[in-house]
């Protein structure tokens, strides 16, 4: 399993099999990272403005067409790759995020890295959410991402309590009800 700079678990043999696209492809295949911060490695934006902007794998797929278009990229091959999650959902146990506008209280998720820094060139950041007991039991213990495992109880209870002040936060009170409970006439 993926081990941190310190040696703790990140809970998966391939951070590489929780990614769906990089967030630096367009919906037309091209580069935004080439296009928008070309002095970020200008070498690199050259070739791809030579390319048009397209992906890196967007040349080798038309290069390399088979019969298997189902095939994925391989991302950990671009100079660039980086993968955020955006989806507020723990990846673990399917806990959703409800956050408090108005309050210091710590998140229910937090964002957890599946790679870290290797001292190699092309670093890549992948990263997804989790809620705060999944985290620690991902990075404290042999628990992995992939578990099939329900929310914590301590995590429901976050959750629903963060509901219902927001429920009673929400309700409707007229001047005259709120006028007749402080007693004033």
């Amino acid at each position: 399993m993926k081990k941190t700079p310190r040696g703790t678990s990140v809970g998966v043999d391939d951070p590489y099999a929780f990614v769906d696209r990089c967030d630096h492809l367009t919906d037309e295949g091209r580069c935004r990272l080439a296009v928008e911060r070309p002095q970020r490695d200008p070498s690199f934006a050259r070739d791809r403005a030579e390319a048009e902007y397209q992906c890196v794998f967007a040349d080798e797929q038309d290069a390399t067409a088979t019969d298997d278009d189902d095939a994925e990229p391989e991302w950990e091959r671009c100079p660039h790759f980086r993968c955020r999650r955006r989806d507020r959902v723990c990846v673990r146990c399917g806990l959703e995020e409800h956050r408090d506008a108005h309050s210091d209280e710590r998140p229910l998720l937090e964002e957890h890295h599946l790679s870290y820094d290797t001292g190699v060139e092309t670093d890549h950041e992948i990263t997804v959410y989790l809620c705060r007991w999944c985290h620690a039991k991902i990075h404290d213990s042999w628990a992995r991402l992939t578990d099939d495992v329900n929310p914590d109880p301590e995590a429901i209870a976050a959750r629903e309590d963060r509901r219902s002040r927001e429920q009673a936060e929400l309700s409707f009170e007229s001047a005259a009800t709120r006028r007749e409970e402080s007693g004033s006439n």
